[in-house]
């Protein structure tokens, strides 16, 4: 027994008298280097003089018989004769053997430590009836503060309401232990019966799910660090005439983008980037010159893209920045014609392909790439779980580039705690002004002033009616309403054909008002449309209600979003939050 008896005379006399035996090194391992520096200053005080070393290595060559290392162990060990040629044995003490119950305590304060957004700190963050945590009892409701009687002591309680009536009363003084209820609906928060199990397995069942992500996420880098990847090698002169093809001014941030990307790819490690930027910003141009400098070394790149018309977007802008430069550009989605994508699939196992750009298609059984170097994905939040799991194993072979105005926390997560490395694109495009956002009810004159102030100005509308049942009904009142538009409508379950023309003849300016689904919701660029109407946006979610605003203002003019509710009081609260 190591342990330092505080209260004795000597409180290292344990220690002391294990050095004194040992023929040969102590070791001891501190947790942090802060703890190392104050175990240091102890040991000093009591006269025991102990040198700090770095490395292990270090360790076993310094001529030093005392030394200070950091290294979190549990336990410490015993090595015989580890130094050959010198006969000396090597001791590794552990801090949780000399201070065995302080160690205990800090584990148990950090075992506490919760979501910083749902731990309570004043009692009047609380509403009768809301949906409180409890650490060891699980869901239930806050039904007030009650004062009791206990042991001849007057006390204040929180009295939390659990499933069939059954109650708690809870210490004001513990209040640390209830935190708020964070599910969706908290009118619907699952109350929790007191005296089952159903809490402790769900937490359990957590617990596992946290482990298996973690040991998922640790084994993909793992296998990333491991892997060599392709260090591609980079034409400066080629590089300086593509980028001198951009049409605009690059923001700081968007150069800063390129750089980082350009020297991940130039590094032997394979890239796994996201870069995340407004709508509008300008992350289409950082993926280009990625894949520019993936084309020029010979390698092959598939770009993917959450949606068919983005991924049409997508293959248009491509062909006409890369029009001066001797690459082939593909498409594969539900567009493309039968005959026509055998011939892509076939040229692309061939090598004679350079840049795929598609959706999920791309990433099916029977793709066969010749040499790919790059994947680029467009709005990773829109892939589903399956989806990702099959881009999950190109991840360690090829570079990896993820383009996100909204990233999933999922994602945010990786990139903020460095398995995959982050830009930001903050600055918006020179002369870009923010787009006017207004929450109103269902007015017809409204609805008719906004439509025509932009068609005065030569513009083009969007009019977003997110349900396929009734669009049609609601193009033709809108016809009625505004006769001096020219209006069509757009929807996912349209022929392929008949919706591709409608978006080239919206593109194209042949009519200037497109009814539609939240199918333009995925990156569609149209500089001239810069009023969007967004019916029942109380039905959409956050992340989707910025991207489809994010649809107008990407021009210099002034863009406005019309967000279209119902009255205030019949909506939930949370679309309430969402909307303001």
């Amino acid at each position: 027994d190591l342990s330092w008896q505080a209260r004795a005379d000597d409180p290292a006399q344990a220690l002391r008298h294990f050095i004194a035996e040992l023929d040969g090194k102590t070791l001891i391992a501190a947790e942090s280097p802060g703890r190392r520096e104050a175990l240091g200053d102890l040991l000093r005080r009591h006269e025991l003089r102990f040198e700090t070393v770095e490395t292990w290595a270090e360790a076993l060559a310094s001529n030093k018989t005392q030394l200070l290392i950091t290294a979190p162990l549990e336990e410490g060990l015993y090595l015989p004769s580890p130094l050959a040629g010198e006969g000396l044995s090597l001791a590794i003490i552990s801090e949780a053997q000399l201070f065995a119950e302080r160690v205990a305590q800090r584990g148990k304060r950090a075992k506490r430590t919760r979501d910083a957004e749902s731990l309570i700190h004043n009692l009047t963050e609380l509403a009768i009836g809301a949906p409180v945590v409890h650490e060891d009892h699980g869901v239930g409701r806050y039904q007030g503060l009650s004062v009791l009687d206990v042991g001849g002591l007057t006390q204040e309680f929180l009295t939390l309401e659990y499933a069939g009536g059954d109650r708690i009363y809870v210490p004001v003084a513990s209040l640390h232990l209830i935190s708020r209820y964070t599910g969706a609906n908290p009118d619907n928060a699952p109350l929790h019966k007191l005296g089952s199990d159903t809490w402790d397995k769900a937490k359990r069942r957590a617990m596992e799910q946290t482990r298996d992500v973690a040991a998922e996420l640790l084994d993909l880098h793992a296998r990333r660090a491991a892997r060599k990847g392709h260090a591609f090698q980079l034409d400066p002169d080629a590089y300086a005439r593509f980028a001198e093809g951009f049409p605009f001014e690059e923001t700081a941030d968007q150069l800063s983008a390129i750089s980082a990307v350009i020297n991940d790819m130039t590094s032997g490690q394979p890239m796994d980037r996201v870069v995340c930027g407004d709508v509008g910003f300008g992350k289409t141009e950082v993926a280009m010159r990625a894949a520019f400098v993936a084309v020029q070394d010979g390698r092959q790149v598939a770009v993917l893209a959450p949606t068919t018309l983005l991924a049409q977007q997508h293959l248009r802008n491509f062909r006409d920045r890369f029009a001066d430069f001797a690459i082939r550009i593909e498409g594969l989605s539900r567009f493309t014609a039968g005959k026509e994508t055998k011939q892509t699939l076939e040229s692309l196992a061939e090598g004679r392909v350079d840049i795929v750009i598609g959706t999920h298609k791309l990433i099916s059984p029977d793709i066969r790439f010749k040499n790919l170097g790059l994947v680029i994905i467009d709005e990773e939040q829109r892939f589903g779980v399956r989806h990702k799991e099959q881009l999950k194993n190109l991840r360690a072979e090829v570079d990896l580039l993820t383009m996100t105005a909204t990233p999933i926390p999922r994602t945010l997560n990786m990139a903020l705690s460095g398995l995959r490395e982050l830009s930001i694109i903050a600055t918006p495009p020179k002369e870009r002004l923010a787009v006017k956002t207004m929450v109103t009810q269902w007015d017809t004159a409204l609805i008719r002033e906004a439509i025509l102030r932009e068609l005065k100005r030569g513009g083009q509308v969007y009019f977003l009616h997110n349900e396929v049942d009734t669009i049609e009904r609601i193009t033709r009142e809108l016809s009625e309403l505004i006769p001096e538009a020219r209006i069509q409508f757009a929807h996912g379950q349209m022929p392929e054909k008949d919706l591709e023309q409608v978006t080239a003849d919206f593109f194209h300016q042949r009519f200037n008002v497109l009814v539609s689904t939240t199918i333009i919701e995925s990156g569609i660029d149209n500089p001239s449309a810069n009023t969007i109407l967004i019916n029942r946006a109380d039905k959409l979610g956050l992340a989707q209600m910025h991207q489809l605003r994010g649809r107008v203002g990407r021009s210099h003019h002034r863009a406005y979003c019309y967000l279209i509710t119902p009255p205030k009081d019949s909506i939930t609260p949370d679309a309430v939050k969402r909307l303001e």
